[in-house]
């Protein structure tokens, strides 16, 4: 086997840059095409990744996409988004359309020379700190024993991101010493950050074989470019390398919804094609499109052809994917599997309970008195991100009862009481409302109920015929 560094991998890496040099990105903000929305249209030369990076530069910028067509045969990559910005109207602010063209043009997206200043930037913010993976059994009142632990450690808490999904929680926590307000390079006091913290993630559960009682607690090495580990694809890494290591879960979609909630997964051999067919229906709601782009990516399947429409409470995605050997999916199991994933990774950004905001001056400690605060009053924390900006900590929580139920309204109250109530905020989350579907409603035809919008795109690239 060819070694990483080898000579022929260098001249085809050198060849894959001169052609990038030669067709430089076309970035197109487009106002007026649509009444609605604005459209970003991205076309460049392809390379595996793109349609990720692109997405997420999109979703960074809290770019909502109603609308995406997409199509990547051969060498090029071809894109339409529609976006509006949070409140739903279309961009005619000037710097953000600036940013969409910086952030997607020539020299941005990871594959190109990123732009120096930047990446300096973020490899001495990420230098100056200590990344501190988590994942293990959810409880409630875990987040506050974190927090806990860290600050009698004196680890001052920078940022953080926090999910929970069957019964499991993941975070990613970005800490710096408490006296010196930089890296923790002492590994002893490493080991025994991680120690403690392993012990807590497991809960007391049954063994080490249950693995709702595995626990890990690690301190990731740095990455090449000194920059931080993107948070959210981390997050749906370690969650779906945590799922893998459990025993495989019955599909719980069906033609009715799949339940409260649930999203509907199809996925379907178009041999005809040589494409493996992906269809999802779910709620509608912030980033969703980055959580099935980047699941598909990280598993290494390619979306050749694609359509989303999120108008309204409901999403429909479908897209057309290959192995990265340009094979299809060919096994029954591989595709249950590919369904599974996809389910798991819409679920476990589901934010579910009542949002509430702190904003307020940092201090060292902050997040352990808060999340004590919450376990003290029954509330437990389903999603939290954290974040500091200057002197100021910028914190959203999500939370629901210890039982699991709606958050009484007094519980909130006392809380709001005891933290401050300018400083704590109770805001509605515009998460938009449940699936719904005719009962008895045909499985396949998930698939066209989009197709004809993205095939007539399709085909007047002349690009692909239906499967159907």
């Amino acid at each position: 086997m060819m070694a990483c560094g080898s000579p022929s991998t260098e001249v085809v890496d050198e060849f894959e840059k001169l052609v990038i040099r030669m067709n430089p990105p076309r970035v197109t903000v487009d106002n007026t095409s649509d009444m609605t929305a604005t459209l970003v249209k991205v076309d460049s030369a392809n390379k595996y990744g793109t349609l990720l990076e692109v997405v997420q530069v999109l979703t960074e910028l809290k770019l909502t996409i109603k609308r995406a067509y997409i199509s990547s045969d051969g060498e090029w990559f071809m894109d339409v988004f529609h976006v509006v910005d949070q409140d739903g109207n279309k961009l005619y602010d000037g710097q953000v359309i600036d940013r969409i063209e910086l952030s997607l043009g020539a020299g941005s997206l990871s594959f190109r020379a990123p732009p120096e200043r930047s990446v300096e930037v973020e490899a001495e913010a990420a230098a100056a700190q200590t990344a501190i993976e988590l994942i293990g059994k959810d409880r409630p009142g875990l987040l506050s024993e974190v927090f806990a632990v860290l600050t009698d450690l004196k680890c001052n808490i920078v940022s953080s991101e926090v999910w929970t999904h069957d019964a499991r929680m993941a975070a990613l926590v970005h800490v710096t010493d408490a006296d010196t307000l930089g890296a923790i390079d002492d590994q002893d006091r490493l080991d025994t950050v991680k120690r403690l913290l392993r012990h807590l993630l497991r809960g007391g559960g049954a063994g080490a074989r249950d693995r709702k009682a595995t626990a890990r607690a690690a301190i990731p090495a740095p990455r090449r470019d000194g920059a931080a580990a993107h948070a959210p694809r981390r997050l749906h890494q370690m969650m779906h390398d945590d799922r893998a290591a459990a025993a495989p879960q019955p599909s719980s979609s069906s033609g009715d919804g799949g339940g409260r909630g649930r999203p509907v997964v199809e996925v379907v051999d178009c041999a005809e094609r040589g494409y493996t067919l992906v269809n999802v229906r779910c709620r509608d709601r912030p980033k969703l499109l980055f959580d099935t782009v980047c699941t598909l990516t990280d598993m290494q399947y390619v979306v050749f052809h694609g359509t989303v429409i999120a108008e309204g409470s409901e999403a429909y995605q479908e897209y057309y994917i290959r192995h990265l050997d340009d094979s299809p999916v060919t096994s029954g199991d591989e595709r249950d599997r590919l369904g599974r994933c996809l389910e798991a990774a819409i679920q476990r950004r589901n934010t579910e309970g009542l949002r509430l905001e702190l904003y307020c001056e940092d201090r060292v400690g902050l997040l352990s008195d808060v999340t004590r605060i919450f376990r003290e009053h029954g509330l437990s924390v389903t999603h939290a991100e954290v974040a500091t900006r200057g002197a100021r900590a910028a914190n959203v929580f999500y939370v629901v009862a210890a039982s699991g139920e709606p958050v009484e309204a007094h519980a909130v109250e006392a809380v709001r009481a005891e933290i401050g109530e300018q400083v704590l905020f109770v805001r509605e989350d515009a998460g938009g409302g449940e699936p719904r579907s005719p009962p008895g409603r045909d499985r396949r035809s998930l698939g066209n109920m989009i197709r004809s919008r993205s095939e007539k795109f399709l085909y007047n690239l002349g690009l692909i015929r239906s499967c159907s």
